[in-house]
């Protein structure tokens, strides 16, 4: 009985490790993806793209709002590709995307559908290395003292 059980724990262990691996794996991607997206999206914004400065024409705050968004979007992105920091980013890139979806749906139109995709991406980012991370340490730590 004790090989039997012993068998399961190896076969379940190593079943554990391969679903992390691909996990870490996706999560990687996903990091990496999001990161390109929003340095090509930053450095547009702090280049002064003629559809940028025209796009935040039409916002109404001023062009001084396109460099805040851009610096958050540049920052944050390189913040994703360092893992200990990558929640940080990934939180403030969502935020950012919710005020993108908003600016899309009611005041510049057009379809929100990309900053909705990026808003998926950096709240899985965010939860994952972040929330998601605490919970698993909390977990862990509390199997070594029962």
């Amino acid at each position: 009985m004790t090989t039997l059980s012993l068998r399961w724990n190896e076969t379940v262990g190593d079943s554990t490790r391969k679903q992390s691996r691909v996990v870490t794996a996706v999560l990687w991607t996903l990091q990496i993806l999001s990161a390109a997206m929003f340095l090509f999206a930053g450095a547009l914004k702090l280049t002064s793209a003629p559809l940028m400065v025209q796009e935040f024409g039409v916002i109404g705050l001023g062009q001084w709002f396109r460099y805040l968004t851009g610096g958050i979007e540049v920052a944050s992105a390189v913040l994703l590709l360092i893992p200990a920091l990558a929640a940080y980013g990934a939180a403030a890139l969502a935020v950012t995307m919710v005020g993108a979806i908003i600016t899309h749906l009611f005041v510049i139109g057009g379809s929100p559908a990309i900053p909705i995709v990026l808003l998926g991406a950096t709240a899985t980012i965010a939860w994952v290395r972040g929330i998601g991370s605490t919970i698993e340490r909390v977990t862990t730590s509390s199997r070594i003292f029962s």
